[in-house]
């Protein structure tokens, strides 16, 4: 099925009204849901970052983006269900990604008696615009796929959103529809589009929500990532003061580990966020990342105190060109496959390289399960539903997994 053209040719102006923030928009065939609202070349310079549009310490609270009975009942409940994915773009051959939205809107369960069963909403891991974040791209690989995802869409940047291509700046598209300044922005690409700017307070920020605590990091353009020490020292800000009794994730985009074939983990990254870790003291309950374009789950254990944190690649929702898990000796892994990591051990438990898909996680009192699913091919029926790839369980009490 191919990509619907845009419209109109998007306005360089940027339209700005005050409001509410408003979603997608049901399909004609779809039954009333409860929850709805009003080229770059690999290892690019180091970008500066854009002006922060919020205050320090850069922090989002859900209850101000969702419906207030949505966000009553998943604070009631104390459950938090959301998808996550990166490296959606479809440009050149858009139907990846297009099958993935198939199935992330299948995901939400008509009239539910409990609000709080359905995804709350996106959380993308970067590489949202293909191939250079471009202002022009943001309908046909954004605003156009998710017409009819009926949740909000966070976002951290990856390096193809913010290697700029003149005029534009690192990181105009994504501050412009990511990080707007009040609610209710309306900005010209996203057309017919019922989907409002997110108002995320800078690139690199923390999600608060009453079940988990979600620190999403910007990790810039050069192949292996960067951290500049001004967000490192404000991650360290963040381990310190947010709330121990919630589970705490982690998200960026390049990967820590990874045992693929075209980019691999990123030691960079690895290092820096150890190094993060370890000054406070405080460890997350999970990292996710995307970068490589498949699906990967390695668990962590620590072998100080035998803490298992999983650590995830979701790279896989909607960029055409899937990376392949690298061969050993001729042939691909069989999982569990075990390796150690600055005295630690670090295993790939799980991978998917072949087809194209999106996690769910759901997160609730003293667990988070999550559940990897595939999409079908290009060339398969547009009938055949998501299928049940991988999942896992994590107990946030005593941080092992069953």
């Amino acid at each position: 099925m191919a990509a619907k053209k845009p419209s109109k040719r998007p306005s360089k102006k940027l339209a700005t009204t005050t409001g509410t923030h408003a979603f997608g928009r049901p399909r004609r065939n779809q039954k009333s849901l409860a929850f709805t609202g009003p080229p770059s070349k690999p290892g690019g310079a180091f970008q500066p970052l854009p002006k922060p549009t919020g205050k320090p310490p850069f922090r989002l609270d859900l209850r101000d983006v969702l419906p207030p009975d949505l966000y009553a009942a998943i604070a009631k409940a104390q459950h938090l269900g959301f998808h996550v994915a990166g490296d959606l773009g479809g440009i050149n051959f858009a139907v990846p990604q297009e099958r993935v939205a198939q199935g992330l809107e299948e995901d939400f369960v008509a009239n539910p008696s409990d609000l709080a069963v359905n995804p709350a909403f996106l959380y993308v891991l970067g590489d949202c615009v293909y191939f250079n974040g471009q202002v022009s791209e943001y309908y046909a690989q954004y605003y156009q796929p998710y017409e009819h995802y009926l949740g909000p869409i966070f976002a951290v940047p990856g390096n193809h959103d913010g290697d700029p291509v003149a005029p534009e700046k690192s990181l105009d598209g994504f501050v412009r529809n990511f990080c707007a300044a009040k609610p209710g922005t309306k900005t010209p690409e996203s057309q017919d589009s019922p989907r409002t700017a997110m108002t995320q307070p800078n690139v690199y920020w923390t999600l608060l929500t009453p079940v988990v605590s979600i620190i999403g990091l910007y990790s810039n353009v050069p192949e292996h990532g960067v951290l500049h020490p001004d967000q490192l020292a404000w991650l360290e800000g963040e381990l310190k003061s947010l709330p121990a009794s919630l589970p705490l994730l982690i998200t960026l985009h390049h990967p820590p580990y990874s045992a693929d074939d075209h980019h691999g983990g990123s030691k960079p990254m690895h290092d820096a966020l150890d190094g993060a870790f370890a000054k406070v003291g405080r460890w997350p309950d999970m990292v996710l990342a995307g970068h490589v374009h498949d699906y990967q789950r390695f668990t962590r254990r620590l072998a100080s105190n035998n803490r298992q944190i999983p650590c995830l690649v979701a790279g896989a929702g909607g960029y055409h060109n899937l990376h392949a898990v690298a061969k050993v000796n001729g042939a691909k892994p069989t999982p569990p496959v075990t390796m150690p990591v600055s005295g630690d051990t670090v295993t790939l438990e799980s991978y998917v390289d072949d087809r194209h898909g999106f996690l769910r996680l759901d997160a609730g009192p003293g667990a988070i399960a999550g559940k990897y699913y595939t999409v079908p091919r290009p060339q398969e029926s547009w009938s055949q539903p998501p299928k049940l790839a991988d999942s896992f369980r994590l107990d946030t009490r005593t941080h092992r997994l069953a």
